[in-house]
């Protein structure tokens, strides 16, 4: 069968990938100040790091339009024998809906619910391009998809806070103790949602390690095919220290580390970095 995968930006998945695996992307909307720009197209994270640091308001994202969905699946489906779009979580975004929405007239067009963000919605993406390859029955392949989407693990450690406290996911006053008391949230993707997990204390290179080692440590159901290192700007000494604390922590046969996107920056800021990688599907 020929089959086309799409995704929308907020996957991060590199340029390299998006290549090798043909993969199409609509972009997500960011809006800053007055004026609205796609996702990765017009604008880019480093002009969202820089309106705020000149005391901007913070930038937010807007759903792509179903509209823009229909009009390029029409085209995909005349094209393809099937098409499969792997959305934002739609616990993040109406982009989700609006993608099932415009698929309602197209019966090989299938909208499958990532549940996740960044690199984990790049999981889910990357196991439809993999299946993909030897697919007979797009039904079937809509369920494997499905029942992948909860194995993704998907965190986020943060340096910094006034990003939350200025999108109103984390009240100023936990800003201000978790500051004095230098602690860095881990920030969980569970049931279609950011949660804080833990909080860890101290220098953020060693808060860094011992996040890795909590993730990758002493879990036995961890599949060790692909990890990605997915972050904003933050120094070289925390990718360093990242990228040697998961090579102790396991053999992964891909690491690939990627840029998060204007989605991710929006809502946390510089000095933000995730390990995304994934558990054994449970029968």
């Amino acid at each position: 069968m020929k089959i086309k995968i799409t995704s929308d930006s907020t996957c991060d998945l590199s340029p390299e990938l998006l290549r090798e695996n043909d993969i199409e992307l609509f972009p997500l909307f960011i809006n800053k100040g007055d004026e609205s720009f796609r996702d990765g197209v017009d604008i880019q994270p480093a002009d969202i790091f820089a309106h705020v640091a000149a005391g901007g308001a913070l930038c937010s994202t807007a759903a792509v339009p179903v509209g823009v969905f229909h009009d390029r699946f029409a085209e995909l489906a005349k094209e393809y024998d099937a098409v499969f779009h792997v959305n934002i979580g739609s616990g993040f975004s109406a982009s989700h809906q609006n993608a099932v929405l415009a698929a309602e007239d197209l019966p090989n067009v299938y909208v499958i619910d990532s549940r996740n963000l960044s690199t984990g919605q790049g999981h889910v993406v990357l196991e439809a391009c993999r299946l993909a390859k030897t697919a007979t029955d797009p039904e079937e392949m809509y369920r494997q998809l499905n029942a992948f989407a909860p194995t993704v693990d998907a965190s986020f450690l943060l340096d910094r806070l006034d990003y939350m406290v200025k999108g109103g996911r984390c009240s100023s006053v936990v800003a201000l103790g978790a500051n004095l008391l230098r602690l860095k949230p881990c920030i969980e993707v569970v049931d279609n949602k950011m949660i804080v997990g833990k909080k860890y204390r101290g220098s953020y290179v060693k808060c860094m390690e011992h996040y890795v080692r909590d993730r990758l440590e002493n879990h036995d159901d961890l599949l060790y095919d692909t990890i990605f290192i997915t972050h904003t700007p933050v120094p070289q000494e925390i990718l360093d220290t990242v990228h040697r604390t998961v090579r102790e922590c396991g053999d992964f046969e891909h690491i690939y580390e990627t840029n998060a996107g204007c989605t991710i920056s929006c809502h946390c800021g510089e000095g933000t970095l995730g390990v995304l990688y994934l558990h054994k599907l449970k029968n």
